[in-house]
């Protein structure tokens, strides 16, 4: 099955950094999955909105994350210099998220208590 832990993400957050210089703060958290793995959650905050952004994956065992705006009840308000800001940060978002895809395919991991039998 196709497992991505919350150590697994936060070393791919921090590939990310390392190679992109963004996405400083972008974090992971534990989410527990509907089978009581740790699926690990990916959250990007937003500096100018009162937007927040999370992805997934879709479902374990799928390469495709989903990417969430969760809407807050307030309006954003910004001038030119913060939607450029908000822009970019978009844009960090969707490079992270194409960069997790692409380190999900193929990727197997798997459950830390479980122990791979020596033949």
């Amino acid at each position: 099955m196709n497992f991505r832990s919350k150590a697994t993400l936060e070393k791919w957050v921090e590939d990310f950094r390392a190679a992109r210089e963004a996405g400083d703060l972008v974090r992971v958290i534990i989410q527990d999955g509907s089978d009581g793995s740790d699926t690990g959650l990916v959250i990007v905050p937003v500096k100018n909105s009162s937007v927040s952004i999370f992805m997934e994956p879709i479902r374990i065992g799928d390469e495709r994350w989903s990417v969430t705006l969760e809407p807050n009840d307030e309006n954003t308000v910004l001038d030119s210099h913060q939607l450029h800001a908000l822009a970019s940060e978009l844009a960090v978002a969707a490079e992270l998220c194409s960069y997790l895809e692409a380190r999900s395919m193929g990727h197997d991991e798997l459950p830390s208590d479980e122990v791979l039998e020596e033949v």
